[in-house]
């Protein structure tokens, strides 16, 4: 393992639940990626606030039902709290109903995982999300694809005509929820290749997230097939557990 160690806060009011997530996410077996340490725990998302500005973690995975302040509001909070925005928020939970993913989405969430992730995609998802990748559970990821072509009309952004075919490929590779390492395997390119064509494609559409960018994606009508076949939950790709 190399590099600084992705430092986690978890949030979850059960405290056995926690326990069991901490030794998930230190006893790291594998033996891949950056250690894993988790460096506060808060019961709901009043006491995580607070938790968070104080020790800075590179992820908080937060849970969405809990007594007093629940998971959405608070990362409404942390959003909104200029000491917490560069911790990313993954959300770790049993419910995946589009009231409470579409609302964790919306809230700021970078991530929504399901609780019933085993060991090695629960690291490699609180990796991805420290680095900046997006995070879905495979369900959650076709949850709001389908979401998202049943609600968006289809409206073709003419900034798209400004991309070349190489660009265009890796933004429709990106709507698919794939991440840079996924994409520069699949076409064969270096990830900081990849990168270089994410702040090009960026600076075209005017956006300024990856998000933004698969939400003009998703209204001109991509993907209508990409670069690979890779399924579209591939966000945070990994063996099987």
């Amino acid at each position: 393992m190399t590099g600084s160690p992705v430092r986690v806060v978890l949030v979850d009011d059960q405290s056995l639940i926690r326990a069991g997530i901490a030794s998930l996410l230190t006893g790291d077996d594998d033996n891949t990626g950056r250690r894993i340490e988790v460096i506060g725990e808060a019961s709901d998302g009043a006491a995580a606030l607070p938790l968070i500005r104080r020790t800075q973690p590179d992820v908080v995975l937060m849970d969405i039902r809990m007594p007093g302040t629940g998971g959405i509001e608070a990362t409404r909070q942390i959003r909104a709290d200029p000491a917490c925005r560069n911790s990313a928020v993954l959300m770790l939970t049993t419910f995946d109903t589009d009231q409470e993913v579409l609302g964790a989405l919306r809230a700021g969430a970078d991530g929504y995982l399901l609780k019933d992730a085993g060991p090695f995609r629960l690291r490699s998802a609180v990796r991805c999300a420290a680095d900046g990748e997006p995070v879905l559970s495979p369900a959650v990821a076709r949850q709001v694809m389908s979401h998202a072509a049943a609600a968006v009309q289809l409206t073709p952004d003419p900034r798209l005509e400004r991309l070349t075919l190489r660009e265009r490929e890796v933004l429709t590779a990106l709507a698919q929820g794939e991440d840079n390492t996924t994409v520069a395997r699949a076409m064969r390119l270096s990830p900081e290749t990849v990168r270089t064509y994410v702040s090009r494609i960026l600076a075209k559409l005017g956006a300024t997230s990856r998000a933004q960018l698969v939400a003009i994606a998703h209204r001109s009508g991509l993907p209508e097939g990409g670069p690979t076949d890779v399924d579209i939950a591939a966000v945070c790709p990994g063996p099987p557990d």
